[in-house]
């Protein structure tokens, strides 16, 4: 009885410690900026992630707070303010950014190119998956079902197992719309920053860069630690997808070998 008790008073000391904490927290505002094309799906995650961020910091004294630069003033900002760019634009204009920002993290949100993973782009961060994980993912799964016209994504709004439903249910209220690859690639990119400056108080963008490519262990409702590779590609799960119907997820079990997720896409940088 007693166990019992104190077992359902730990949620409520939790909550009471998070905001007795928040209260000698250094107050911290994190800004993001946003450069994008047409597709609202990468913006829309972005918003999500940022909500959530939010909810979070309200518990530990931080703000999160987003810039949407249009494409005509983006090479007039300034960037000093921001703690990482988020992009959904063409090739050259992703590849200009990194090289103008050279200690700024810059995220890809869209673009599936192999080469801007084997060229290495020491400040790129490829949230959504390549072309060739893409095409490893169904070759995988055409090994165990050589019928199949599966297709492989990043998401489904019918994925359910890892907490999936949740973030599927909280986007389409909140967005109105179903959760894609670029929509959950916004919100991943955001979780993965936010939970960093939550757990480290970095807000310096060389120093966040540093984290993400080297210490970053991020689950994102996949069930799966992931990280980035040298290329600057996320180590992920994918999920293969008939007829509008999830059918597997790769790595294909008994099909991929370990490591697994290694499985799927370039993992070195061009010699």
């Amino acid at each position: 009885m007693i166990k019992r008790h104190i077992a359902h008073m730990l949620p409520g000391v939790m909550m009471l410690l998070l905001v007795s904490n928040s209260v000698f927290a250094e107050s911290i505002e994190v800004t993001f900026a946003y450069i994008g094309q047409a597709d609202p799906n990468p913006l829309l995650g972005v918003q999500q992630g940022l909500d959530e961020a939010n909810l979070q910091g309200q518990f530990l004294n931080q703000r999160y707070k987003l810039d949407i630069i249009s494409n005509e003033n983006m090479s007039k900002n300034d960037y000093s303010k921001y703690i990482a760019i988020l992009t959904s634009v063409d090739s050259d204009t992703f590849t200009k950014l990194t090289e103008s920002l050279p200690d700024m993290p810059i995220f890809n949100l869209s673009l599936k190119d192999d080469n801007l993973r084997t060229s290495c782009i020491r400040n790129a961060l490829h949230i959504i998956p390549s072309n060739s994980m893409i095409s490893d993912a169904v070759k995988q799964w055409k090994m165990k079902k050589a019928e199949s016209d599966a297709n492989a994504y990043a998401w489904h709004p019918d994925f359910v197992k890892f907490a999936a439903r949740d973030l599927n249910k909280r986007f389409k209220k909140s967005a109105n719309v179903e959760m894609n690859d670029y929509s959950w690639a916004g919100w991943a990119a955001v979780k993965m920053t936010s939970d960093t400056v939550a757990r480290t108080n970095i807000t310096d963008p060389a120093k966040l860069l540093t984290y993400l490519r080297t210490e970053l262990i991020f689950d994102g409702q996949k069930g799966s630690d992931m990280n980035f590779r040298e290329t600057g590609q996320l180590r992920q799960p994918m999920l293969l997808v008939e007829n509008n119907n999830i059918v597997a997820e790769a790595p294909v079990r008994g099909i991929a070998k370990p490591p697994t997720l290694d499985s799927l896409g370039t993992l070195n940088c061009q010699k």
